[in-house]
């Protein structure tokens, strides 16, 4: 299969750097791309990314999607030159066993999150629960070289190449940047469109949605759309069919709820029959954990409409996530024909 769409944009977000609050790399990637579409592009205090795109009337729309991924941050050296480190973002830390990382200090350095041997672990420590706080990063050099390029607050990334497999996309941070290149696919497609739309690419999401909450008052639009990937546990480790949430191949997914937020249900009934008007495939998603964006818009500046578009994902929050090609250019179709057929008429009110 050869993607309908471009590949090499979405390689090159998702293998940029940039946890949350420091999205400086991805903030570049996408101001240049809006450059090109959107009639004006502003970036605010907290680092939120703004193309606008002027329509015909004064209503206005919110289409948002987080470039923040998943970090740390370095809160010590030891004498020995290990790195210990802070979470940026919800960490299992039984993935992190094993991983090559990048720790941006003075310059890039590559280290690798050590696993030690079954060899010599006592049955005490075999049964111990990982936890973010007992990870140190080796770099492979002694203590007073490290002290030298490493510090309290530098930022550490892992590290990972993006790659298709298949008719499948995997790699590391496709939460959240597959969906910013499916809104820049989209806003690429928009023109001359009926309502005002604020293109968004949002900052600190894995941290409470928190550039999401400041433009939810900043833009104060009439709707808000917000674009995240969800779990797609349709593999063997799962049993229960209905813990898998959604499935990779079946189509774009249409948020009913997560922990966050219960889009509204006009807003999530008009995404259905515009999907199934334009013969695009989809599958409705009911999320029991996780949040997104999406709550950030809903009642930050008094009660909105608010509706979500989710790209079904294998393995979240590991290096390995996995998308299904079809189903981004799916949720790319769909955000665009539900952008183009939003006169600002439709009423949304309960």
């Amino acid at each position: 299969m050869s993607f309908d769409f471009d590949f090499e944009l979405l390689r090159e977000l998702t293998e940029a750097r940039g946890v949350p609050g420091y999205e400086d790399d991805v903030r570049e990637i996408v101001r240049r791309e809006l450059a090109d579409t959107a009639d004006r592009v502003r970036t605010d205090a907290m680092g939120n990314v703004v193309g606008t795109v002027e329509g015909d009337s004064d209503y206005s729309v919110a289409v948002a999607a987080h470039m923040d991924e998943i970090g740390f941050m370095v809160r010590h050296v030891t004498d020995e030159g290990f790195v210990q480190v802070d979470p940026l973002g919800g960490f299992d830390a039984r993935v992190l066993r094993a991983q090559r990382v990048t720790v941006h200090g003075d310059e890039d350095l590559t280290g690798v999150i050590g696993s030690v041997p079954p060899h010599t672990l006592t049955e005490e420590q075999q049964e111990k629960d990982d936890e973010v706080k007992d990870v140190y990063i080796d770099l492979g050099r002694d203590g007073e070289d490290v002290a030298e390029l490493v510090g309290v607050g530098d930022l550490v990334t892992l590290d990972q190449t993006t790659t298709r497999m298949g008719d499948r996309v995997t790699g590391k941070a496709l939460d959240d940047r597959i969906c910013v290149f499916a809104m820049l696919e989209a806003a690429r497609r928009t023109d001359d469109p009926d309502v005002t739309i604020h293109f968004a690419a949002t900052v600190q999401e894995e941290v409470g949605l928190r550039g999401a909450n400041a433009l939810g008052v900043d833009i104060d639009p009439d709707l808000a759309v917000a674009l995240d990937v969800t779990v797609a546990n349709d593999v063997p480790q799962i049993g229960e069919p209905a813990d898998a949430v959604t499935e990779l191949g079946e189509g774009t997914a249409i948020k009913l709820k997560d922990s966050s937020v219960i889009t509204s249900p006009k807003v999530h009934g008009r995404l259905t029959d515009v999907a199934e008007a334009e013969g695009i495939d989809h599958q409705h998603e009911v999320l029991p954990a996780g949040g997104t964006d999406t709550a950030g818009f809903q009642n930050t500046a008094g009660a909105k409409p608010v509706g979500a578009i989710s790209i079904p994902t294998r393995y979240l929050h590991t290096v390995t996530e996995t998308a299904d090609g079809d189903d981004v250019a799916a949720t790319i179709d769909l955000l665009t024909a539900f952008l183009d057929s939003e006169t600002g008429e439709h009423d949304y009110t309960l």
